[in-house]
């Protein structure tokens, strides 16, 4: 992730045990972050302890519970004003916990595959960071963190989650852990850690980013026709190659769970 301007305004996404968050805000200026989680403050307390939540109420950071972001019910209270709106939202190693709302998860799973669940979480972060949270004035720049291992990498974060928005995708950084003192990335519903494996901070926006835009990395798959976007192959330089790739194991399960979040999205919004 690059360097976040100590004086922006940030507000973190379902940050598990707020250790992200707790590492977050000795960067940044006082009363300038605002953390959020899924859980409630039970909940939290039973999974992980409260030790980063009291670091950061200690701080004067705003903590809210019960944020489900695909649930503008559970966040009214957050960024009612532009004056309270942010520069910066950031969502750190998202996926939809296997409680998700227990009984609505049970409907939803029979609708749609995991894979389609959490693009839909992801394609609602970003929709509702973009005509909510984020300040019109402001950076207008939301970050998605996540690993570059299966099944994240299936989600298409680059190239599939836009669909009926008006925000672009910027580009992507490595995501440096060692860079946040005391974050550590932990299992959804359970209070054990996840090995560190490769992963890439990605960036969106609605507005002109240019000097942003150069720092990051844009891989060729998402805008050169030559490559499989979906599958991040090529480049593929013959029509034989190309009918070889189509019907490969690995191109015919991508392409299903495309028309999987494809039927989706026409029937739901966010």
């Amino acid at each position: 992730m690059k360097t976040v301007n100590p004086n922006w305004r940030v507000l973190t996404i379902g940050d598990g045990d707020l250790s992200f968050s707790a590492a977050l805000a000795n960067k940044l200026a006082g009363g300038h972050l605002t953390a959020t989680v899924f859980d409630s403050l039970q909940t939290l307390s039973d999974k992980y302890g409260l030790a980063h939540y009291r670091q950061l109420k200690s701080l004067g950071v705003d903590v809210v519970t019960n944020v489900d972001v695909t649930d503008p019910q559970t966040w009214q209270e957050i960024g009612q004003s532009n004056h309270n709106k942010f520069d910066l939202v950031i969502f750190q190693f998202p996926l939809i916990p296997n409680d998700f709302s227990a009984n609505q998860y049970q409907q939803l799973s029979a609708q749609g595959s995991t894979n389609t669940l959490n693009r839909w979480l992801l394609h609602c972060f970003i929709k509702h960071c973009f005509e909510h949270f984020l300040a019109a004035d402001g950076q207008r720049l939301a970050v998605i963190t996540s690993k570059d291992v299966k099944p994240y990498r299936q989600w298409n974060i680059e190239t599939s989650l836009l669909k009926g928005l008006t925000c672009r995708y910027l580009g992507r950084c490595h995501f440096d852990i060692e860079s946040f003192d005391g974050y550590q990335v932990r299992n959804v519903d359970r209070d054990k850690f996840v090995k560190d494996t490769q992963a890439y901070s990605y960036y969106f926006s609605d507005k002109p980013q240019e000097i942003l835009e150069a720092e990051l990395d844009m891989p060729a798959y998402c805008n050169n026709s030559q490559y499989c976007a979906m599958c991040r192959v090529g480049p593929i330089e013959t029509q034989q190659d190309w009918q070889a790739h189509l019907v490969s194991k690995r191109h015919l399960k991508m392409d299903e769970f495309e028309q999987q979040w494809r039927g989706w999205l026409t029937q739901r919004q966010c």
